[in-house]
């Protein structure tokens, strides 16, 4: 799902409030714990990073055990 930047700070207002309801637009929605609202809040940050081109870092590691001849 591709979230937005006005879904993000929905989800932060809701977390730096204490609670568990994120309403947006229309739609809310109440969430089990403070614990599940901030992986949601994970997740939407990661997808914005992806949106935007900024996934995580690609790490190569190359090994040889030839004798290089």
């Amino acid at each position: 799902m591709a979230f937005t930047h006005q879904q993000l700070a929905a989800v932060e207002e809701a977390l730096a409030k204490g609670e568990r309801v994120v309403q947006f637009q229309e739609r809310r929605v109440e969430y089990r714990s403070v614990a599940e609202l901030s992986q949601l809040r994970d997740t939407i940050l990661a997808d914005l990073k992806q949106q935007a081109g900024q996934g995580g870092q690609r790490l190569v590691r190359l090994y040889h055990a030839g004798k290089g001849i």
